[in-house]
């Protein structure tokens, strides 16, 4: 068993393909497509996500966010990546991998988000669907955790699609849009069966 694995990614960042997207770690050459998508899905977001700083959307902070997902990867912390539509490259939203447990755990947290314009159109599932055979497999993790709130049924229904498992409920998990709110819990096992890609919303 592997008790510690690090992916040179800042020299070798790879590029994912997927049914229909493409998953690929951001540069700064993204800011001006991230920055208008989130904005226009910034009522759509934020239900959803912790608070926004009032600075969020601004160049230098996506700058400084690069620098931290370098930083991140390099010291084996976390995998962000961007999900793109594979016909025309166009944004469509953005998962992690993050909080990486080396050791006796090989756990990490699945996170994403997708624009509202492309929800709903099955691309979310089918871009965690891609990153699980490099989380479980380029980088050695048994188990990749995920939790969602508890009225959140598309979150669930694509978990559930792409073969995670409900395991249980944590109260107050995470602050939410400024509120501490409960979660159900995800996970999937690598030695769990490969779900099919699915075509249905998430």
């Amino acid at each position: 068993m592997a008790l510690f694995r690090v992916v040179a990614w800042p020299d070798s960042p790879p590029l994912i393909e997927g049914r229909g997207v493409l998953l690929r770690a951001p540069v700064m050459s993204d800011y001006a497509a991230w920055a208008a998508l989130r904005e226009r899905s910034r009522a759509f977001l934020t239900p959803w996500e912790p608070l926004w700083p009032a600075y969020d959307l601004a160049r230098g902070a996506f700058r400084r966010r690069l620098r931290r997902y370098a930083r991140d990867v390099r010291e084996d912390q976390a995998y962000p990546f961007l999900v793109f539509r594979l016909e025309d490259q166009a944004l469509l939203g953005g998962l992690t991998l993050s909080n990486v447990r080396r050791g006796v755990a090989q756990t990490a947290s699945l996170g994403y988000w997708m624009g509202q314009d492309h929800a709903g159109k099955g691309h979310m599932s089918a871009a965690v669907a891609a990153l699980l055979p490099f989380a479980h497999g380029s980088l050695g993790l048994r188990r990749i955790e995920a939790a969602c709130l508890p009225h959140n049924e598309p979150s669930i229904r694509l978990l559930r699609r792409v073969g995670f498992r409900q395991e249980g409920y944590g109260r107050e998990y995470l602050c939410i849009n400024g509120v501490w709110q409960d979660h159900l819990l995800f996970a999937r096992l690598s030695s769990d069966p490969i779900a099919p890609h699915a075509d249905g919303a998430g």
